[in-house]
């Protein structure tokens, strides 16, 4: 994959079950860079993330 591959990202939150699709791209330190920071019901840590090339 090259490194401008841009990247479907599936986030669960594992805390109220809410579920976001972004696209983004891989950052230089291996994370997808979507611009998601929390869910709304303000969980930061316990999420699920699943990514697929498009």
């Amino acid at each position: 994959m090259t490194e401008n591959t841009r990247y479907r990202v599936v986030i669960r939150c594992q805390k109220c079950g809410e579920k976001f699709i972004l696209r983004g791209s891989r950052g230089k330190d291996g994370n997808y860079e979507t611009g998601f920071i929390r869910c709304v019901c303000g969980n930061e840590d316990d999420l699920q993330i699943d990514a697929t090339p498009e």
